[in-house]
């Protein structure tokens, strides 16, 4: 494996490195969401559809502890990349220290609410009738192995901050590959259902953190933090949070999603209609991919040229990204507009649920074209360290658009109106993100 640079981030061609940096980060998002996606037909398969939907309930809010190590990651990455960009090494490492402690302190709290809440949390979010007992034992197994995702996730947004994507993407890797095989022994072999899902899942996570802590003691990682590195730098932690905040915000209205969703589709067509949203989530994680493999391998480019005030260059990147993200995106949504029936066949044997579907998907993935650029913008005021924008404009496909659409047009059109959301936020989104992106380069990229 060729090591990698963070220099190399500042002086490399703008397409040549954004090819490097996002090819390993697709690949990696890829095996992550096979993972999420065979997991799931494993389990429709081998222990039935209520487990898929009971699965659908426990995600959100396992996701949103450990999107606090993905917070946090994001955030104090921003930090790091901009740090080596300007040379300075010393905030750097005292980044990624302060980063360490509170992803530990946060999880472990959380966590421990969590479990506590057990009861609560499972119907809160959709986990009622048939769903609640496979969600209780799943649930309790996940959440206790969280903290070890968190760290991985915030580990895995540094190794890439520091120019080095393909130890990234081995990171992601190594728990799809442990997690699958394990599921296959614990499930079809041991036929433990619900409870070897969950040991499959957590025994990935701790695999996966053996490898992130390996890889920042060896001598692959540029940082070397010491003791000192771990106490806690108020100015240090005030511009994780604020950067960080924009990934935890995001992942609460994707817990939030995950809430209302469950629930509006159970009262409108029980454990089916949960189990159609559940494959489709699943689509959503999965088809993306290569669009989200560019924003992430647009983050540490834009963000060190920024530092290194290289705004012709951190133009360039933010154009090249959503014109290969968008045509990306562009094949994800012919595959999906003429093969989701086959799709949904490969999740489950249920006629109910195969007929139901692919209309839905369809509908869901209408507006995918234009996408790329909403998550793009985003991202771009992320990795220059201009939080409050990104933030809104984060939040503004489900947060501000989604949420509100959800909760009024199913009134009106039932089920189809909870589909029909998905694309109307979209537009809207992009449409936003597109005229703030264009004011902040107009206005702000121009060379020193």
């Amino acid at each position: 494996m060729s090591k990698i640079t963070a220099a190399e981030l500042g002086n490399k061609p703008i397409g040549k490195l954004l090819i490097q940096q996002a090819v390993p980060a697709s690949v990696g998002i890829l095996v992550m969401s096979l993972n999420i996606l065979v997991d799931t037909i494993f389990v429709g398969n081998w222990i039935g559809p209520v487990a898929i939907a009971a699965i659908n309930v426990v995600l959100p809010v396992s996701f949103f502890i450990a999107a606090l190590g993905m917070a946090i990651g994001v955030g104090g990455s921003s930090v790091v990349s901009r740090a080596l960009g300007a040379n300075n090494q010393e905030r750097a490492l005292r980044t990624f220290g302060n980063m360490i402690s509170l992803s530990l302190i946060l999880t472990l709290l959380l966590v421990g609410l969590g479990l506590f809440f057990i009861d609560f949390l499972i119907p809160a979010f959709g986990g009622k009738g048939a769903i609640f007992e496979p969600a209780k034992i799943y649930y309790q197994v996940v959440v206790s192995g969280v903290p070890f995702l968190a760290l991985c996730m915030m580990g895995n947004t540094v190794i890439r901050a520091e120019g080095k994507p393909k130890f990234a993407m081995v990171a992601m890797i190594i728990p799809s590959v442990i997690n699958l095989f394990l599921d296959y022994l614990l499930i079809n072999v041991m036929e433990m259902g619900m409870l070897g899902a969950a040991l499959a899942t957590t025994a990935s996570y701790i695999f996966c953190f053996a490898y992130v802590l390996w890889f920042f003691l060896s001598k692959n990682s540029e940082l070397k933090i010491s003791l000192s590195h771990f106490g806690f730098k108020l100015p240090i932690l005030r511009e994780i949070s604020s950067l960080g905040f924009v990934t935890l915000a995001r992942q609460a209205v994707v817990s939030i999603i995950y809430l209302l969703m469950n629930n509006i589709l159970f009262d409108l067509g029980g454990e089916n209609a949960v189990t159609v949203y559940a494959i489709i989530a699943r689509m959503l994680m999965f088809a993306l991919f290569p669009v989200l493999g560019v924003t992430q391998g647009f983050l540490p480019i834009a963000g060190y040229n920024y530092g290194a005030r290289e705004f012709t260059r951190v133009k360039k990147s933010i154009n090249t990204a959503v014109i290969y993200a968008s045509g990306l995106a562009l094949l994800v949504f012919a595959g999906i507009m003429f093969f989701s029936e086959d799709i949904v066949k490969i999740f489950t044997g249920n006629e109910q649920i195969i007929a139901a579907t692919p209309s839905a998907m369809r509908w869901v993935f209408a507006a995918t074209p234009i996408v790329a650029l909403q998550l793009i913008g985003a991202a771009y005021f992320q990795a220059v360290g201009k939080a409050l924008p990104a933030l809104l404009l984060t939040l503004s496909r489900q947060g501000f658009f989604f949420i509100p659409l959800v909760l009024i047009l199913p009134h009106y059109l039932g089920e189809l109106g909870v589909w029909i959301s998905f694309p109307l936020a979209d537009i809207l989104s992009t449409i936003v993100t597109g005229y703030f992106l264009h004011r902040e380069i107009k206005l702000k990229l121009k060379p020193d």
